[in-house]
């Protein structure tokens, strides 16, 4: 059904991606002095633009979003997804039906086109399969160190990991639905092995990350962290956590600095 207007729909998509520049480009800081925008901003243009067409296909005018539109009441599907982009880096993008939707193509390298479509089966995309394979990719494409997060035992089970990536400040990962709900699904065992095994994170690392974390959150030494952790997995896998106990954490991890 997408098919046939793939032709058109690079047009379209091109100029969605105008429209969300023109919005994002005044308000967003460069993600470090070395990445002026679009570099690393994948993921805000990318849900930019699933905004914008969301609420074009609510009242459909272009031969495009009627065609998409006439796709969605067929039971087509128009989602975000994310991953592991040719095992280099993480990418968001659009999945419409068998297309594969790149509207932030030119986050990594910037002068690249900054729209891509191909079929899914072709574009390299890959889920990430657990925390080994984040820490893979988080260190081809941040250059980033990932430490178990024995600091804030209370947000380990949804956010196990802490990264310390050049000209950003140290901070929990991953805050992303997909790995949510992964380490949901696992019922908090891939972040318990980790948080159980990993080697802890420097003082250094420790003391930043409690410089940021509001009074609210409750933050302990490494030493006693990593039973804490450890032992907040297996709670919410006793008490199979569900959304509003996600959602505090999410919460909590929301009022944490980012420098």
């Amino acid at each position: 059904m997408v098919l046939p207007i793939q032709p058109q729909l690079m047009v379209y998509l091109a100029e969605v991606r105008a429209q969300v520049d023109a919005e994002l480009q005044p308000t967003l800081q460069p993600v470090s002095p070395v990445k002026p925008y679009p570099l690393g901003r994948c993921e805000e243009i990318t849900r930019a633009g699933m905004a914008i067409l969301g609420r074009r296909l609510r009242e459909p005018a272009h031969p495009v979003e009627h065609a998409l539109a006439s796709f969605l009441r067929q039971g087509g599907r128009i989602r975000t997804i994310w991953g592991a982009l040719r095992g280099t880096y993480f990418q968001n993008a659009f999945q419409i039906g068998s297309l594969y939707a790149d509207v932030a193509n030119d986050t990594v390298v910037v002068t690249k086109p900054k729209v891509e479509i191909l079929p899914v089966r072709e574009c390299g995309l890959v889920p990430i399969r657990d925390i080994a394979h984040f820490i893979e990719i988080a260190g081809k494409y941040w250059g980033g160190e990932i430490y178990p997060n024995l600091v804030i035992p209370d947000l380990a089970p949804l956010f196990p990991m802490i990264s310390r990536v050049p000209h950003q400040s140290v901070r929990p990962q991953m805050g992303c639905d997909y790995m949510i709900d992964l380490f949901r699904r696992d019922e908090f065992r891939g972040p318990e092995a980790f948080l159980a095994t990993a080697p802890p994170p420097p003082p250094e690392v420790v003391d930043e990350l409690r410089g940021l974390c509001p009074e609210t959150i409750h933050h302990v030494t490494p030493d006693s962290g990593r039973d804490l952790a450890v032992a907040a997995c297996q709670r919410a896998r006793d008490i199979r956590a569900d959304d509003a106990w996600r959602d505090r954490l999410v919460l909590d991890l929301l009022s944490i600095r980012r420098l």
